[in-house]
């Protein structure tokens, strides 16, 4: 270990081994002595001093006290030294720390600006989707408003359509009726005819006798076979006109069939719609109930950041103040630096990173 400097008891010891050998204590002498070491001047001045001293005899318990004391004065100057190396490696490791802790620092600003640009991105990202929500649902809720009015619409559909149907049934049961009618007189009057064809054949060899009466009998039966035929032909135009009236009510049930298939067609899309959008409506809620959980986490973490920035900054403030006591003299004694080499350790150990 280099010498941190000359002292007077270092001098003194040099002084006496010059005189021990007979040689004249000069500074030059003394320096060489020294291992050229020393100012000549500091030699010079404790030479001046230890001057009269020497003219007095000097006795071996004196001499053995300035040996202890140069013994002292070395160790010291050694602990002096080493103390300086302590506490410029301490010094060191406090300024590493204080370098990692404001970069940490700056780091967790970093951090808690990015966290506070994510958590307003995400507060933005929120207010959109409850924009989206309400809209959504002020859609469904007109969806709805038409669905209702589209069942409605069927629902009185449905009742016009079986009252169709049962005036429809009506003219058919009317339409079969009239042409069991006609079917009856058509048998009747063939039969009758039958008959008087019949009775004519009958009559035929009584035909002389009777040919003013059949003559009158023949006029009688032809103005009932015109006036039968009228009628006929009256029930004919009537089942024409009836079978004409059922050809419309039959279109008129195929298009009003037609519009309640469109209708239906109509209900089950706005089902669909409807259920889509409940599924939409359902995401949209479970999306921003995700957005209300990192929310949550985000501010948790700005606390615990904040928490720990202001630990961080109390632990920098309170390495900032003085902490390392200067070097002190006790006579005779072993002096102690000052410095607790486990407190340096524990501020020169880097501190835990928060978790994340």
């Amino acid at each position: 270990m280099a010498r941190g400097g000359i002292n007077k008891a270092v001098v003194q010891e040099a002084r006496q081994a010059l005189l021990a050998r007979g040689a004249n204590p000069s500074i030059d002498a003394v320096r060489v002595e020294l291992g050229n070491t020393g100012s000549k001047t500091t030699i010079s001045r404790y030479l001046k001093e230890l001057e009269p001293s020497s003219r007095e005899p000097v006795a071996a318990r004196v001499r053995m006290g300035d040996t202890l004391n140069g013994m002292v004065q070395t160790l010291l100057d050694q602990l002096m030294e080493e103390g300086q190396e302590v506490i410029s490696q301490a010094t060191e490791a406090f300024d590493l720390q204080r370098a990692a802790l404001e970069k940490q620092i700056i780091e967790l600003r970093s951090e808690l600006a990015t966290a506070e640009r994510n958590s307003a991105i995400q507060q933005a990202a929120v207010e959109t989707q409850r924009t989206e929500l309400a809209t959504t649902q002020s859609s469904l809720q007109a969806e709805l408003t038409r669905n209702a009015g589209l069942n409605q619409r069927c629902t009185d559909l449905e009742f016009l359509v079986a009252e169709k149907d049962k005036h429809i049934q009506s003219l058919e049961e009317k339409h079969v009726q009239a042409r069991g009618a006609l079917e009856h007189y058509r048998e009747a009057a063939k039969e009758q005819r039958d008959q008087d064809q019949r009775k004519h054949e009958s009559q035929l060899h009584e035909m002389q006798v009777e040919q003013r009466k059949l003559r009158e009998t023949i006029t009688v039966n032809q103005n009932d076979l015109t006036r039968l035929n009228r009628d006929n032909e009256r029930l004919l135009g009537e089942a024409r006109q009836k079978t004409k009236a059922l050809h419309t009510q039959e279109a008129l049930v195929q298009s009003l069939n037609t519009q309640i298939e469109t209708l239906r067609q109509g209900e089950a899309k706005s089902v669909g719609v409807a259920e889509h959008l409940m599924e939409q409506i359902s995401a949209l809620r479970e999306e921003v109930k995700a957005l209300h959980k990192a929310t949550a986490v985000a501010e948790l973490r700005e606390q615990e950041t904040a928490v720990l920035l202001a630990a961080v900054q109390k632990e920098n403030e309170q390495l900032r103040k003085p902490g390392i006591d200067e070097p002190g003299l006790e006579e005779g004694g072993y002096v102690s630096s000052g410095v607790d080499e486990k407190q340096i350790a524990e501020h020169a150990k880097p501190s835990k990173p928060p978790r994340r």
